[in-house]
């Protein structure tokens, strides 16, 4: 019996071609026009994003992607790519029953490429994985959402998998703590969990008949708060710290990247800000909402969080690396997908 052909496509988020002004205007462009991540009516989207967001912002964003930029280009890129090398060599090294696929959900590669090179290989089946631990409508509901309108216009579609979240999974909890160990945690006067933030509408439509402030977020996941972003990000970060036996009173949820009110709290930057002036001289900072290092953690957390807490009476504020294209992650995602041929 033929054995079943199994494609896996991986999804992240993406980057500009390059860190120039034109490549920019047109990344945020494409990012910020998507209905689920500015959930506003398409013509206040449109002037919002089009006309107040994209020119005044593509400048300095430019601006801080040069800084990132390497000899390999954008960091999330590279990783990603990485990732997929060494994923298609543990799960399938000839590639004969499994494949692995990368598309970003903005700019390239993109989805529909990815997908067109899928349907060329004639695969059995897809698994859809939007490398998102946490669930949230404006990332892995973004790509499962486009995955579905593209493959609608195919004349044939095989079974397809999507995989929503993480998270909670053993081998991707493990790695983010294996990242710290290195730094020693219990040297820190306080730990910092900062993941992205999204506005608090965002976690309100995951709740049929209520808001997501009647759910107690903050002590984590329940059977009614499994889909909500802030529920999964706590979790995560009570998760971690329970491997590394961080004290609750040792470290602080909070949310970064804001674009605006009405998004959750606390902003990482205020808390940064607070524990300066409070005394604390030390802080080591996670970001487990993403698996590659890129803007976000780089240059946000590890440049500007830094300067803002030193320029508060802190002196040292470490950020823990990402996942990027470690071994254990690969294993991690090995297990995630499901295509775990040792399992």
């Amino acid at each position: 019996m033929q054995s079943k052909k199994r494609a896996l496509l991986l999804v992240n988020l993406g980057s500009p071609l390059e860190p120039k002004p034109w490549p920019l205007y047109k990344y945020l462009t494409e990012f910020l026009n998507d209905p689920r991540v500015v959930d506003l009516p398409s013509l206040g989207r449109f002037l919002l994003v089009n006309g107040i967001i994209v020119p005044f912002r593509h400048r300095k964003s430019a601006k801080a992607y040069k800084e990132l930029w390497t000899t390999e280009g954008a960091p999330l890129i590279a990783s990603s790519k990485s990732v997929q090398h060494k994923l298609q060599q543990r799960l399938d090294p000839s590639s004969e029953n499994i494949k692995v696929f990368l598309a970003m959900r903005y700019q390239q590669p993109s989805m529909e490429t990815a997908v067109k090179d899928i349907m060329h290989w004639q695969p059995d089946a897809i698994t859809v994985l939007p490398l998102f631990p946490q669930y949230a409508s404006a990332t892995n509901g973004s790509v499962i959402d486009k995955m579905m309108r593209i493959l609608r216009d195919s004349w044939v579609i095989p079974e397809v998998r999507f995989i929503s979240q993480f998270w909670d999974n053993p081998k991707y909890l493990n790695a983010v703590a294996s990242r710290a160990v290195k730094h020693n945690p219990a040297s820190y006067d306080h730990i910092l969990f900062s993941f992205h933030g999204v506005p608090e509408r965002h976690v309100d439509k995951v709740y049929p008949d209520s808001m997501c402030k009647d759910h107690d977020c903050e002590h984590g996941v329940t059977e009614d708060s499994k889909f909500c972003y802030k529920a999964s990000c706590y979790s995560t970060a009570h998760a971690v710290a329970k491997i590394l036996s961080i004290d609750r009173s040792k470290y602080t949820v909070c949310f970064q990247s804001r674009l605006g009110r009405g998004w959750l709290e606390p902003f990482s930057d205020k808390v940064i800000k607070e524990l300066a002036k409070s005394g604390k001289k030390k802080l080591l900072v996670f970001s487990p909402a993403f698996v590659a290092d890129c803007l976000e953690t780089t240059i946000e957390i590890g440049e500007e969080y830094l300067e803002l807490f030193q320029h508060n009476g802190g002196e040292e504020l470490q950020l823990v690396e990402s996942l990027n294209d470690g071994d254990d992650w690969i294993e991690a995602l090995a297990e995630i997908s499901g295509l775990n041929q040792n399992l």
